[in-house]
């Protein structure tokens, strides 16, 4: 009997699943974060194999290793001296199989057997499901689950930062909490690694700015955020040391103009909500950003004219022109770009 596929609410069936110990047949697991991509699939693994038989009963296959055959092999293999088997299927693009084999591989997961559970995962090959090939996709979509891990809401975040530190028997303010997601990119991956290096910096118990600022490298949304704040504030000399941070970074210059260019139009749209009265939520609505990023945006809009906006992004597309037709170096001419945006906002 084909299995309901959990679209909405596929998470929050999945942690009912593990409550019950009752798991589906067949699971595809992507998204960005992958933090919870490896928790909940180490989460079934604990729950359908003991240390002793995981030998036998538990089967990896990646890219390099897998064949149709032996796909076959790790799903039909009855379970040894347990009740279940768990063959897990890493960056396998079975659309892009060979006819024969996604024909194959249909059939085997529109009949997995009741003790075999096979998860495939998608972290740097992309879940693109090509629905034009009828048979697999027809098996995948009535038999399958997905899901995929997202960016966790920044107050479910918070609470997530909080907890990580006060189990090192540290305290830290949502305030900082958000600093802390802006500057890493927000991943409970990336913030994983930086929470235990923060606490192994501090000796203190109460966390503050200068013991993130001390371990933690911002990624490249960060700098500019933090670069085009500097040029809000009139200093100018500040915003062109964020720029060298990022060359010392080995950000490509076509990649950092591209998040200056992102920044500015937020900037921009920022600028003319302010003018018709509206408020962050506005612009938390018009860019999907979250509640700091917005009300952080609409505070650097109001240091910058609605001319000074369209001046900026004029400036940044005849840099983007420059670097693509010219042979001046493209760190000069982005070094360029922010001084005449520093000499622009001090005309207003």
């Amino acid at each position: 009997m084909a299995e309901k596929k959990s679209q909405p609410g596929a998470l929050q069936a999945l942690k009912a699943e593990l409550k019950e110990k009752k798991f589906r047949r067949l699971y595809i697991f992507h998204g960005e974060e992958t933090f919870l991509l490896h928790y909940y699939l180490e989460q079934i693994k604990k729950n359908l194999i003991d240390d002793l038989t995981e030998s036998f009963n538990y089967h990896k296959l990646t890219s390099e290793t897998f064949d149709v055959q032996s796909f076959t092999d790790a799903v039909e293999n009855l379970p040894m001296m347990a009740e279940s088997t768990l063959v897990w299927v890493d960056e396998v693009d079975i659309f892009k199989l060979p006819e024969n084999d996604r024909n194959r591989i249909a059939e085997l997961l529109s009949d997995i057997p009741e003790y075999c559970t096979v998860i495939f995962t998608y972290e740097t090959t992309g879940w693109k499901p090509d629905k034009r090939l009828k048979k697999l996709w027809e098996a995948v979509s009535a038999y399958g689950t997905e899901i995929a891990f997202e960016k966790q809401d920044p107050r479910d975040l918070i609470a997530w930062i909080t907890r990580h530190f006060a189990a090192e028997k540290k305290r830290i303010t949502p305030d900082l909490c958000n600093y802390l997601i802006e500057i890493t990119g927000g991943t409970m991956t990336a913030l994983s690694g930086e929470i235990s290096k923060i606490c192994a910096f501090s000796d203190a118990e109460t966390i503050v700015k200068s013991d993130i600022d001390a371990v933690v490298e911002p990624v490249l949304d960060a700098v500019v955020f933090q670069m085009t704040n500097l040029l809000g504030q009139g200093n100018y000399g500040g915003a062109l040391v964020k720029l060298r941070q990022l060359f010392k970074m080995q950000q490509e210059p076509v990649v950092i103009l591209g998040t200056v260019g992102k920044h500015f139009r937020q900037i921009s749209a920022a600028r003319t909500l302010r003018d018709c009265g509206k408020t962050s939520g506005d612009l938390m609505r018009l860019y999907g950003m979250g509640d700091y990023p917005a009300r952080k945006t609409m505070d650097s809009a109001a240091k910058f004219s609605a001319r000074f906006c369209r001046v900026a992004l004029e400036l940044i597309l005849e840099t983007d022109n420059a670097i693509k037709t010219s042979y001046v170096d493209p760190e000069r001419l982005l070094e360029m770009l922010v001084l005449r945006l520093a000499q622009e906002a001090k005309n207003g």
